[in-house]
């Protein structure tokens, strides 16, 4: 179960990653702000994995 969640929540990490990318080359948004756009989107992201990872583990 748990190799199982690993494996998805890298996929979902690099489809948002990509999705992050084309959102950032589409909106022009300038080289120096784009680490804050992938670390804020990163870290919502990793919190709502984690936390849908400790539901299914006590539910």
């Amino acid at each position: 179960m748990g190799l199982f969640f690993i494996l998805f929540a890298t996929l979902i990490l690099v489809t948002f990653n990509s999705m992050t990318n084309a959102l950032c080359l589409k909106k022009n948004i300038p080289e120096e702000k784009q680490p804050n756009v992938f670390r804020t989107i990163n870290v919502l992201i990793t919190i709502l994995l984690i936390s849908s990872y400790v539901e299914i583990l006590f539910t």
